[in-house]
């Protein structure tokens, strides 16, 4: 994948949506649609944006029974995204049914541990208090269940890295060294992501909220 900036459309909007990857098109490889879009738009507004012609990141998390996500995933069919996520903490059935229920060229990628949380926020639910345990351990349970990669932070892809030299690697979270973190607690410079082991970074705010969403883009694809 020659460029490795997909840019997050978070938003309801289609028609923002829609404009701002119309300006970054030439600078970013691809698109990221998230449960906010998905719900507000569906198949139709996934198929609207694939006329763009840019790559699709179908960023859905599904987490449910192993039946359940097969099905979820067969009922997308059509849309055909290059990348799909899932929760690695569905467990190893859920995982290996998820992506054989996946369309040949879609990737599919579990999420360890969202960039938002961090060791007191696993506490609460009970788990060990260190996210770099949690990510290494789901890691090793998403490669095991047969799926493409995983999602992690930029703190955590080196360590994911080395464990599974093949593995395809997202790291959400990514903030330029001059911009606002805003609600992420884990975040890393584009170039660090890169450097550690990302394939894909994936990039909403400081492309989407900038005067120039295209400048902006093109910014961080330089440091790369």
């Amino acid at each position: 994948m020659s460029n490795r900036v997909f840019v997050a459309l978070d938003t309801p909007d289609i028609e923002r949506a829609r404009t701002i990857a119309t300006k970054v098109r030439h600078h970013v490889g691809g698109i990221k649609l998230g449960l906010e879009f998905f719900m507000a738009h569906g198949r139709h507004g996934v198929h609207e944006m694939h006329e763009l012609g840019l790559p699709i990141f179908l960023d859905l998390k599904l987490h449910d029974i192993p039946n359940t996500v097969g099905k979820a995933i067969q009922a997308l069919r059509g849309l055909e995204p290059a990348i799909l996520t899932v929760h690695a903490a569905g467990g190893r059935a859920m995982m290996e049914d998820a992506k054989a229920a996946a369309p040949t060229g879609t990737k599919v990628v579990a999420v360890t541990m969202l960039t938002s949380l961090d060791g007191a926020d696993l506490t609460s639910i009970g788990l060990n208090a260190d996210p770099h345990d949690q990510v290494v351990r789901l890691t090793e349970l998403a490669r095991a269940a047969g799926v493409d990669g995983i999602v992690c932070s930029g703190a955590e892809v080196a360590a994911a890295h080395k464990l599974w030299p093949k593995g395809f690697f997202v790291v959400p979270g990514v903030r330029p060294a001059d911009g606002a973190i805003g609600d992420q607690k884990r975040v890393v410079t584009p170039r660090a992501a890169i450097d550690a082991g990302a394939s894909i970074i994936v990039v909403g705010r400081p492309i989407t909220q900038a005067s120039d969403p295209d400048q902006a883009a093109r910014a961080i694809g330089a440091t790369l």
